[in-house]
């Protein structure tokens, strides 16, 4: 468990920078859970968990200085804790991953203090390094944008890795015990976040015009709910 622990958390650090510097798409849910599935051997929960993650922040994009919560930590919890845990509770369930998701959930809110931390430490370091470019020291630059990459990579995997590991843990311990109330609802949860999804995906083509695209990330993430 801690080797995939680590190897999520490295792999999901990675996939934050995309946020500041790539911004290539990579670090949306629905190809970052995929690409955790497929690291931890089960790409067919990771692409429920990107889907689930998807649409429970796709109104939420960044415009000014309003930072969304993190998803994209979200969806590397979800997808990891739920695969770690189904390896010792006997497979993933649609209980064991709405379950995941109702402990996960929090963390991408948490995730986006984390955020607006590294972003008030990054605009320190572009003053430096607007002083740096007046004297002529481009080294120093150079030195500045590196250090913000790692500090966002080092913090970003380590905040996985706290999170995911005893999240996991939790799940592997008390999902088993739980008595069937418990699990009916869980199995409720599981199928309201399409219902929940629909909703939030028709304000967000309401207000940015998007209908195609959004029309066809619900349709397939309804086809796949159906058929897992």
């Amino acid at each position: 468990m801690w080797i995939s622990a680590a190897e999520a958390a490295l792999l999901g650090g990675f996939l934050c920078l995309d946020r500041i510097v790539l911004q290539v798409m990579l670090s949306r849910p629905v190809i970052t859970a995929p690409l955790i599935g497929l690291a931890l051997g089960d790409p067919l929960t990771g692409l429920m968990a990107g889907a689930i993650t998807e649409l429970l922040w796709i109104d939420r994009f960044p415009m000014g200085t309003y930072l969304p919560p993190n998803d994209t930590i979200a969806a590397v919890l979800i997808a990891a804790g739920a695969i770690m845990a189904g390896k010792h509770t006997g497979g993933v369930s649609p209980e064991l991953l709405a379950a995941s998701v109702l402990l996960f959930v929090p963390a991408a809110y948490i995730a986006r203090q984390l955020d607006m931390l590294i972003a008030r430490s990054n605009d320190a370091a572009a003053t430096a390094a607007v002083d740096d470019a007046l004297g002529g020291d481009t080294r120093a630059i150079a030195v500045r944008h590196y250090t913000a990459l790692a500090k966002t990579f080092i913090l970003s995997s380590v905040f996985i890795f706290v999170l995911l590991l005893p999240g996991t843990v939790l799940l592997v311990y008390v999902f088993p015990g739980l008595p069937d109330c418990c699990m009916r609802t869980l199995v409720m949860v599981y199928w309201f976040i399409p219902v929940l999804g629909v909703a939030i995906a028709l304000a967000t083509i309401k207000v940015r015009g998007k209908l195609p695209v959004f029309a066809g990330l619900l349709l397939v993430a309804m086809i796949v709910f159906g058929l897992w």
